[in-house]
């Protein structure tokens, strides 16, 4: 394409100039490398006259008018338009909104410029100098539709969700590493990653099948370049966590506790003799400077026929809470060797060993009374709780001290795979690969026996229950083996272009896991705290258990994929899959077909187009597809052949017979859910394609969603495709690129709004209900339940003059609104309260620089979700109290939402308004400022490349909702709900060096 354009732009120079002229001569190269490009074209802006640079970069014009302006134009870099004189040398830099560039579809990859969907492409530098463990993490806020949800837990997967929540079952996207599909990437070393492309369209997805409708992260590890190199990149810092929880302190605490016991009716004063200290269990429990670095070493390189890159890296990081640690070393390698110019084969293999930190709950720090002390010098033993809790909540810093790294994991995990390639007839590729992964668990733990110092008992000193030690193990193993034989064909012909794959896809994947514990001997010696002794071998085997579980799957796939244009303006892309499952063999459904088509307009190809300055690019597209998702609705792997339960019993004589029967009925005509999607957009760039803008609608309806049917009362439920799921909304991406001399930047930005909705379930009353969580025809899933909250009831007039209370109520409850007008308040009253989808998400990103300096900064948010608090009260323990207690009624006029301090009240406990809190926020994301050392002192050195960076994560969010953090992940069905035990999100500061030999 290059070479025509370069040739078409010369013909054009041959004819006119200008009769009088200067003559020019220059050189043009590529920014940053210095290589020369051939066939730029060079014409005098205006006229006809120019020509095209020679294989040295060179070019010479003649009879160009003085103060004429010459315009350098080059496919896949920024034109660029210089004064004329008799000498001008010119540096091109890549155009990076340019359409040409490569993505990773299904099974290939494509021109961004051929496809009809939408494919959001992160640069990869974004994952290798954050301090983000998981490559997940540092996408946060730079893709439109995809909404990640931070996990402050060392080594945690962060929550990802594409265009929402299709299903009940499940909303986890595919990951595809190296054309093998698996379901997480937390193995994945960030700097051994060279493309991330996330496919959000039916026209994308059609070709995954049954594993396409939640979005599908396709990854690419990276290969060698031409030449050799050495990379080193590393980095070191710390963590801190800067949102702490406001809750009383000591004082405050005796105040509200003094106050609640005379509201309940204990006239004699509590003694806090002994329980008078005032410490913040937040300050004592967390880690004020957890440390986290990272280490990457790669070597690469590449001859005439051979490509070979190997990757290592090694990551250290402690959590937040004192003592986590999490260690994991990775290595990544990969080989391919050109046997003839028709032939290439090649081999890949990824491998990491990881120590998962044996992570706590930090739900006691909230809990715990701030009148205990600590720790008892004397007996060097941590203080128990206050007898008002003690049963109940433990001193958090046994978890953190004495329970710390009682569990010891190792997980071992390896994937790779094989692969030959044969051109044959010109046009035609056949390529075949065999992958697997293999993952491998192990943990074991250990229960000690614990004391702690009592003053409230003689002699002070307690032990907590169990009073034996116990030790357990587990085991854990997966296995997937994946065979893809893909036949293309690529032809250009006159004004056509084919590209077809056909091919035959297997996998299989198994599980098993086994699990089984011994305490000690009654009157025996304790198990020791020694690690060398934590396993079932040691303890008493009349104190055995056991568990199990294993499964295994089977999936054959037909598929097929055409992208045509014509002239480059007109495109389609038609995709096909048949998948034939074993999960569904007993029903006969095992064959499901899945498909979509897409069509584009290239209108700036277009001959009305030609004569404007305005668009540099526009085209219009558009998608439809049937896309799968292989949730069961069951835990069931096989949800045709339903597990057997203990069941009624039967008495013959003098012997009972216990019976058996199917956890459900599963449907005879069983079946994979299916989504049927579609979209709407336009990718325009504009302003010499400085700006681009892409706009997009879509819209998905999941249908046949597996769902557990209720029988009459005293039968066994069923399960049925019942049950259909709507997500809509629309996304925006807007990026920015310019120079002013010296000075280059970017801004882009994205906004994703998103509309869900439960259509329809097994009817119009039935709903699905996880704690406060309801999945219920009409509203977005897993929406809030519960009363409205009008204020809190300031007399008994007031209670009068109100709704009558089906339950008992006086002055300083909660008043609850009556919303169907019977001037009664019960169950009917309650309404969806809340909604743990938002409304839209956006992100913000400016990239700067400065000759050798560069400053990136990235902001993300989140607006219109609520959250539903759990914490804070509870009706089996006191607990210490939320800072906003202290505004609590305790007298008419006093408080009109928060309620009397009586936990004896439990319409106070009922789910409604007062438990909502909003999930909006806005964060500074990261920001990172880094230095190039200048090429002059990089070639002195022997150096191809050394920079140094320090980079700030998370270190401002402006929130609303009273826990550490407004990100709270779930399940399906249960997610926004803040039971206390969100880990924080903490800001974390690195320092990183870069160098490349």
């Amino acid at each position: 394409m290059r070479i025509l354009f370069a040739s078409f732009m010369l013909v054009l120079g041959i004819g006119a100039f200008a009769q009088n002229g200067i003559k020019v001569t220059g050189r043009v190269t590529e920014k940053g490398s210095g290589e020369p490009l051939i066939g730029v074209a060079v014409v005098v802006e205006g006229t006809q006259n120019g020509t095209v640079t020679s294989l040295d970069g060179t070019y010479v014009i003649q009879q160009v008018p003085v103060n004429a302006d010459l315009t350098f134009t080059y496919v896949g870099y920024k034109s660029i338009t210089r004064r004329a004189d008799r000498i001008v040398n010119v540096e091109m830099e890549d155009n990076v909104f340019e359409t040409e560039e490569v993505v990773v579809i299904g099974y290939g990859t494509a021109k961004k410029r051929d496809l009809t969907g939408s494919i959001a492409s992160v640069n990869t530098t974004q994952l290798a100098n954050k301090p983000s463990i998981n490559p997940l993490a540092s996408i946060q806020g730079l893709v439109s539709g995809v909404q990640v949800v931070s996990n402050g837990r060392p080594g945690q997967d962060p929550e990802v969700r594409i265009r929402g929540t299709n299903s009940v079952n499940g909303y986890k996207p595919l990951y595809v590493v190296d054309g093998l599909l698996t379901d997480n990437i937390n193995y994945l070393n960030p700097a051994d990653i060279e493309t991330m492309d996330i496919l959000k369209d039916p026209s994308s997805l059609a070709i995954f099948g049954v594993r396409g409708a939640n979005g599908v992260i396709a990854i690419t590890t990276k290969r060698a370049k031409e030449g050799f190199s050495v990379n080193i990149n590393t980095s070191l810092g710390f963590k801190r966590v800067v949102n702490k929880v406001k809750l009383t302190d000591a004082f405050q605490f005796r105040e509200l506790y003094t106050e609640q016991r005379a509201n309940q009716g204990i006239t004699i004063p509590y003694d806090y003799t002994a329980w008078n200290a005032n410490t913040d269990w937040q300050d004592e429990m967390f880690n004020s400077s957890a440390a986290i670095y990272t280490t990457n070493v790669s070597v690469s390189g590449a001859g005439e026929r051979s490509k070979t890159y190997l990757g290592i890296g090694h990551v250290y990081e402690e959590g937040s809470v004192r003592n986590e640690k999490y260690k994991r070393f990775s290595i990544n390698f990969n080989h391919e060797y050109q046997l003839a110019s028709f032939l290439k084969v090649g081999l890949q293999v990824t491998g990491a060993r990881t120590l998962p930190a044996d992570t706590k709950s930090i739900e006691r720090a909230l809990q715990a009374a701030p009148i205990a002390p600590v720790y008892n010098e004397q007996y060097g033993l941590y203080y128990s709780m206050p007898d008002f809790q003690r049963a109940q909540i433990q001193n958090p810093m046994m978890e953190a001290e004495i329970l710390a790294n009682t569990k010891i994991e190792k997980n071992y995990r390896g994937s790779g795979s094989v692969f030959g390639e044969i051109k044959f007839l010109k046009d035609f590729t056949f390529k075949a690969t065999f992958s697997a992964d293999i993952q491998a668990n192990q943990a074991r733990g250990y229960s000690p026996l614990i004391a702690f110092y009592n003053p409230d008992i003689e002699g002070g000193i307690e032990e907590k229950t169990p009073y034996l030690t116990s030790v357990w193990q587990s085991k854990e193993n997966w296995v997937t083996a994946q065979s893809d034989y893909l036949l293309s064909y690529k032809k250009k012909y006159k004004m056509h272009s084919f590209d077809v794959t056909a091919g035959l896809s297997t996998n299989y994947n198994e599980y098993s896991s086994l699990n089984a514990g011994r305490g000690q001997k009654p009157n025996g010696y304790p198990i020791s705290d020694d690690k060398n002794s934590w396993y079932i071998s040691i303890g008493d085997a009349d104190t055995s258990s056991n568990g199990s579980s294993q499964w295994e799957r089977f999936m054959m796939s037909f598929l097929f994929r055409t992208m045509y244009n014509y002239k480059s303006k007109y495109l389609l892309n038609v995709s096909y899959r048949r998948d034939g499952s074993s999960v569904f063999y007993k029903t006969g459904n095992t064959w499901d077909d899945f498909y979509s088509f897409g069509a584009g307009w290239v209108m700036s190809e277009e001959t009305f187009m030609k004569h404007q300055k305005v668009i540099d690019y526009l085209k219009v597209k558009a998608s439809y597809g049937v896309l799968g998702s292989d949730a069961t609705g069951t835990s069931n792997p096989y949800p045709a052949y339903p597990n057997y339960e203990n069941g009624s019993s039967a008495v013959f004589g003098d012997n009972i017979i216990f019976g058996q029967g199917p956890a459900y009925l599963a449907d005879p005509d069983l079946h994979w859910e299916k989504t049927k999607a579609w979209e709407v957009g336009i990718e325009l760039y504009t302003l010499s394609n400085r700006l681009k803008i892409e706009p997009v609608y879509y819209h998905k309806r999941t249908e046949g969603i597996l769902t557990t049917i209720p029988g009459p009362v005293g039968t066994t439920p069923g399960l049925k495709n019942v049950g259909t799921v709507e997500n809509k909304g629309f996304e925006l991406t807007l990026n920015w690129r310019d120079e002013i001399g010296d000075f280059k930047y970017s801004v882009g930005g994205n906004l994703t709004t998103i509309r869900n909705k439960v259509v329809s379930l097994v009817n119009p009353k039935y709903n699905i209900i996880d704690g406060p969580s309801w999945t219920l025809q009409g509203y977005p899933i897993g929406s809030f339940y519960g009363y409205v909250v009008e204020g809190v009831y300031q007399n008994y007039r007031d209670i009068f003059d109100s709704p009558i209370a089906t339950f008992e109520v006086n002055p300083g409850d909660l008043k609850y609104k009556d919303l169907n007008n019977d001037h009664k308040i019960d169950d009917q009253d309650r309404t969806m309260i809340g909604n743990p989808t938002p409304d839209f998400t956006y992100g913000l990103n400016v990239n700067m620089s400065y000759k050798n300096f560069d400053l990136a900064v990235d902001f993300m948010g989140v607006y219109g979700n609520e959250i539903f608090r759990m914490w804070g009260s509870s009706s089996y323990a006191q607990l210490n109290y939320r800072s906003e207690r202290m505004n609590r009624w305790h007298g008419e006029g006093t408080s009109n939402w928060e309620p009397i301090l009586d936990p004896s009240r439990a319409n106070n406990s009922l789910a409604s308004t007062y438990n909502i809190e909003d999930g909006s926020f806005f964060r500074l994301r990261n920001v990172q400022l880094g230095y190039t050392l200048h090429k002059s002192l990089q070639r002195k050195l022997h150096l191809k490349s050394l920079r140094v960076f320090a980079n700030i994560q998370n270190p401002f969010t402006w929130k609303k909702n009273s826990a550490y953090t407004p990100e709270i992940s779930g399940s399906a069905i249960r997610f926004g709900v803040d039971d206390g035990n969100t880990y924080p999100v903490s800001a974390v500061y690195t320092f990183g060096l870069n160098i490349v030999f």
